[in-house]
């Protein structure tokens, strides 16, 4: 069964902010990061990450790596801190009200 690809990008959205917040990452490592609990197509990570800097929710920087070319590590921008805020808000209540929605669909049946 496909989960609807509009709720999974919102999902990963704040998946991503809040590995971000939790750890300033770089984009392979965001990718395992979060694959290791949500299934994404690593194409549709990058272009979050993309647009997320375009937006102002993180900056980047490059750190010297000791496997190769310097990374680019992604960061949260005061912006971005806020926005996660938001976000881990509007999914709590989320998940609570359908959470309430299928308790009190088993207490009918």
């Amino acid at each position: 069964m496909n989960v609807n690809i509009q709720f999974k990008k919102g999902a990963l959205e704040l998946c991503v902010l809040y590995l971000i917040h939790k750890k300033e990452q770089y984009g392979y490592e965001l990718a395992k990061n979060v694959s290791e609990h949500v299934e994404v197509a690593e194409g549709a990570l990058y272009p979050l990450l993309r647009r997320l800097v375009k937006d102002g929710y993180c900056t980047t920087y490059l750190a010297e790596s000791n496997e190769g070319p310097p990374r680019k590590y992604f960061k949260l921008t005061p912006q971005g801190e806020d926005y996660l805020q938001v976000l881990l808000h509007e999914w709590k209540k989320f998940v609570s009200g359908v959470m309430d929605l299928i308790e009190e669909g088993d207490r009918d049946e």
